[in-house]
């Protein structure tokens, strides 16, 4: 890790010069790695031309896969080939954005990347970058998945970094994951999860998640982007000489989980948030529910030639997934939207999911990843208050949009975002609009989780502008006290408008 950041530190010396030259007040790096003395670690920062991750100039922004092989106290990460898969942060933006954003202009700044140093299992790291004409106010990101502190670089750090925001994100206090085997049929050891289920062409491959470990509950996620926006506030404050006037947060998926608890937790800290497909976690409705149902029931609907009239399919259906779409014979090179999340998300997230949950649970023996049963498994000792305890609660203190696809398949919007927004309804007696920290779902009609499905499914539309428009109007509502547009069902081709066609929910989770 040393010698990537010396590398790169070492390229962009020779462009800093010319950027400080044009920005007489551009920050440097000595005051924020004075403030940062005694709580980070293997802190990196420089001063680029461009702090854009899609920037054409050299060297990029967004380090390579794998390029940290150690955890920050030196010791090396475990698995295979120097622990491959624990840092993909080259990979981490392309996960569910379909592309870039498109800015038009270099945005100089410094970047400064680190470990917390209060973390004892020396994985939690912090990205923060702060533009050379920065407009005061400061975007703190959550990451999906398990995914590092780069993981927004395409849907939210190249959107507002050229706005003048200064923008810092962080892993959820986690690593990724790392690889047992990669060709064997059977578990090779406990706690291990297999990529993809039999037939699959990585069903050989398993991997160790890091935060099923127990000493990396779930609560963290919420303890570091809280740390991290603090963190951010106080280094643009030693940076700038002034703290940051308003501060929001944004997220996808695990990441959106992080903004609303934010939301709920934290009205000290942020302004606002906008989560783009959070996730919703409660003890009986999560998604340890929904996704056994997929697995379980995946095989008869493929063996029945994907017939949506099979008993199968109705059993998915029912269990609140949106409908499949299908092109072709998916067993001879057609495609299935459900196939492709049966194969890459639904079992390895039960996976996952179950070992945090409920560890004592044989993963794979048994009725295996799709006879999971949470309703029945509540009653182990643990299960039900390691998931009360990182509950999405609803009860929110600052205004916050939720930005969700009718057509996710990895967390079905009727549990997921609508669950979310029945919890914020539930929690203020329906009256919404009276309260200042209002609350709005924006349902992207055929939106879904994974962006790059679009290609393969052109019936599908992508929910990144959406996300990033919710967050502008979030923006002139707390600091211009500009009406948010009503909830509502964002048309197939169509926008987020002040008087939608649609309010409230789309009638149809697909459209053709």
């Amino acid at each position: 890790m040393q010698s990537r950041a010396l590398r790169r530190l070492g390229a962009v010396l020779a462009l800093a010069p010319f950027a400080l030259a044009a920005h007489a007040a551009a920050p440097t790096c000595a005051a924020v790695e004075q403030f940062l003395v005694g709580k980070a670690t293997g802190v990196a920062c420089f001063h680029a031309d461009d702090l854009r991750a899609t920037n054409p100039l050299a060297p990029p922004i967004t380090p390579p896969d794998n390029s940290i092989t150690t955890f920050a106290d030196g010791s090396p990460l475990p698995g295979l080939l120097n622990g491959i898969g624990s840092f993909q942060a080259s990979t981490d933006p392309t996960v569910i954005s379909n592309g870039p954003t498109p800015t038009a202009n270099a945005v100089p700044g410094i970047q400064v990347e680190g470990w917390f140093a209060d973390d004892p299992t020396k994985q939690a790291r912090f990205l923060l970058r702060f533009p050379d004409d920065w407009n005061g106010k400061l975007v703190v990101a959550g990451a999906s998945g398990t995914r590092s502190e780069f993981n927004g670089e395409w849907a939210w750090s190249d959107y507002v970094l050229p706005k003048g925001y200064a923008y810092a994100s962080q892993n959820k206090g986690v690593l990724n994951l790392w690889f047992l085997s990669f060709a064997s049929a059977t578990q090779p050891a406990p706690m291990s999860c297999r990529v993809n289920p039999p037939g699959g062409a990585r069903a050989g491959w398993w991997v160790h998640f890091y935060d099923v470990d127990q000493d990396k509950p779930f609560t963290q996620w919420t303890q570091y982007m809280l740390q991290t926006a603090q963190l951010a506030q106080s280094a643009l404050k030693a940076t700038y000489n002034k703290y940051p006037s308003r501060t929001y947060a944004v997220g996808t998926s695990n990441g959106g989980y992080q903004v609303r608890r934010a939301m709920e937790e934290a009205p000290n800290l942020f302004d606002g948030g906008v989560d783009w497909e959070g996730t919703y976690i409660d003890p009986n409705e999560n998604i340890l529910v929904q996704l056994p149902v997929g697995v379980a029931n995946f095989p008869d609907y493929a063996a029945s030639g994907y017939d949506p009239n099979s008993a199968a399919a109705r059993n998915i259906v029912a269990a609140g997934f949106p409908p499949d779409i299908v092109h072709g014979d998916p067993a001879a090179g057609g495609a299935s939207l459900w196939k492709n999340y049966y194969t890459d998300f639904w079992e390895v997230t039960i996976c996952q999911w179950q070992q945090r949950f409920d560890p004592t649970y044989d993963t794979y023996s048994g009725a295996g990843p799709g006879g999971y049963d949470l309703s029945e498994r509540l009653n182990v000792p643990g299960v039900f208050s390691s998931l009360q305890a990182v509950t999405t609660t609803g009860k929110i203190k600052k205004p916050l949009i939720t930005v969700a696809g009718t057509m996710d398949a990895l967390l079905p919007i009727q549990h997921q975002a609508r669950a979310y927004e029945e919890a914020v309804d539930a929690s203020r007696k329906g009256n919404n609009d009276r309260r200042n920290a209002q609350y709005r779902l924006y349902e992207v009609q055929n939106g879904n989780h994974i962006e790059s499905y679009v290609t393969t499914f052109p019936e599908l539309r992508v929910i990144q502008p959406h996300a990033q428009k919710a967050f502008d109007l979030l923006a002139a509502h707390v600091e211009q006290n500009a009406p948010l547009p009503p909830s509502q069902c964002i048309a197939k081709d169509g926008a987020i408008a002040a008087n939608p066609d649609q309010p409230g929910r789309c009638a149809a989770l697909f459209v053709k």
